[in-house]
């Protein structure tokens, strides 16, 4: 899987608003859980963009498109280097979104995989991520990740019931190939 970076202002192929908007809008059912889309089955380019405008507009945010090795894309992810509660020192994955046709092939965990890595390679010892309580199957994706339950409060944006998950992020040893550390929890941001 190739990880690219989405900045904000930056000159975007011409396909991918449209790879982009057919991801979300085949995410139906997330989006009738989410509300974020006034309806969910006629998901328009306008929208999204507004959407990704509006994430990446916070200070410390980042898009990354993830493609698999025949360069389509296969998801999206939107992450928060600082929470804007300065007493949560945790990056968040604010949305990490899979094709729906790509479900159930391992490509969200991967995906999940490399923005821990990356967070890893900035030196963070922690991610935090939010799960909306009417979401039960992102719940056992993040926890079969290793992702526990901290914290239960509305989320920031809209006010809805979600669940704060946290994974510690352990460095793996170099000599042994082994995990440093013990047993450790996993949050998420809300």
């Amino acid at each position: 899987m190739i990880l690219e970076p989405l900045s904000p202002g930056q000159d975007l192929p011409a396909a991918l608003p449209a790879d982009v908007t057919a991801l979300f809008a085949s995410n139906r059912a997330f989006h009738r859980l989410s509300g974020d889309f006034p309806d969910p089955d006629h998901i328009t380019p306008e929208q999204v963009g507004q959407a990704l405008a509006a994430e990446l507009a916070v200070p410390g945010a980042e898009a990354l498109l993830a493609r698999c090795a025949q360069g389509r894309l296969v998801g999206l992810a939107v992450t928060l280097a600082h929470h804007p509660d300065p007493a949560d020192p945790d990056p968040w994955i604010g949305l990490l979104m899979v094709h729906a046709a790509e479900h159930g092939k391992g490509y969200g965990r991967t995906f999940a995989e490399l923005v821990e890595n990356r967070f890893r390679a900035q030196g963070r010892s922690a991610v935090r991520l939010g799960v909306l309580d009417n979401n039960p199957r992102a719940l056992a994706f993040w926890t079969a990740l290793g992702y526990r339950t901290i914290a239960h409060r509305p989320d920031r944006a809209l006010g809805r019931p979600c669940a704060v998950l946290r994974k510690v992020l352990r460095t793996p040893r170099r000599a042994a190939g082994a995990w440093e550390g013990g047993s450790g929890t996993a949050a998420s941001p809300a």
